[in-house]
């Protein structure tokens, strides 16, 4: 394989990484893209990333701390800039360091001993990043959850997670059917989403059908992230792989309450 297919194969769940940590898919590509432009400029590097993924989010950890990157603005979908400011101001009242423990441990599943090395810290520091992080963003009032999920075992594990974290369940739904009915009747704060529904029926049809009624953040659940990391379209900013970590799970809601997306940030 290639060192370009290497890279690749990395690549959308480091541009994953980074729109949650900048809560914009627009501003988290402009830093993905300069440290591909960094990697191009020097072998070692390059060489370097491709053979280790830990070496990758290295390398864009040092772009990111530099802050100097440049986003191209673009017309964002009706409502994307007040949503874009308001995860910025809420971004700076968490620290970075804290912020990027948590999704390097949970989200991106890198060890403790790996996630030291990216940042740049001492090992016994990662799990205090986390417990701050955790404790800076889980400040934010309850909300009422719709869960969308055919598996009846997987919907039951969601629904005693949600709840132990302080939320509200309004109801599970195996279809796209279903999902609308319990989204109309139900006020709603968030959705955790799968792809693959019962009816045979697409979790992203529904999705897209829920946010025409009402603007709430979605966290996508599945076993397929192939179909929705594809770069051809706005890409969830939340998005859990199964089998999934209950960890992982609840620092996208945290995550998801604290920007409070109304849709995937461009």
């Amino acid at each position: 394989m290639s060192v370009s297919d290497q890279i690749a194969v990395q690549l959308p769940y480091l541009r994953r990484y980074a729109r949650a940590l900048t809560g914009s898919q627009q501003s988290g590509d402009a830093y993905v893209r300069a440290t591909l432009e960094a990697a191009l400029a020097d072998h070692a590097l390059r060489d370097g990333i491709a053979e280790d993924r830990s070496a990758l989010y290295r390398a864009f950890t040092c772009i990111w701390a530099t802050g100097h990157v440049d986003t191209p603005r673009q017309a964002l979908p009706i409502g994307g800039g007040p949503q874009e400011q308001a995860a910025q101001t809420r971004l700076a009242t968490v620290t970075p360091a804290h912020r990027q423990a948590l999704l390097l441990t949970t989200v991106e599943e890198f060890s403790r001993t790996e996630t030291a090395e990216i940042l740049g810290i001492p090992v016994d520091e990662v799990d205090a990043l986390v417990t701050q992080a955790i404790r800076e963003i889980e400040g934010e009032s309850k909300t009422k959850v719709l869960i969308i999920e055919d598996e009846p075992l997987i919907s039951m594990q969601l629904e005693g997670l949600v709840t132990d974290l302080g939320h509200t369940v309004v109801g599970t739904a195996a279809t796209h059917k279903q999902a609308l009915e319990l989204f109309n009747h139900s006020a709603t704060g968030l959705v955790l989403a799968d792809i693959q529904l019962a009816d045979g029926s697409s979790g992203i049809d529904a999705v897209e059908d829920l946010l025409k009624l009402g603007d709430v953040p979605v966290i996508f659940i599945t076993a397929y992230p192939e179909r929705l990391l594809t770069g051809e379209r706005p890409e969830p900013t939340y998005l859990i792989t199964k089998p999934f970590q209950e960890a992982t799970v609840r620092a996208a809601i945290s995550q998801a309450l604290f920007f409070r997306s109304n849709r995937p940030l461009q």
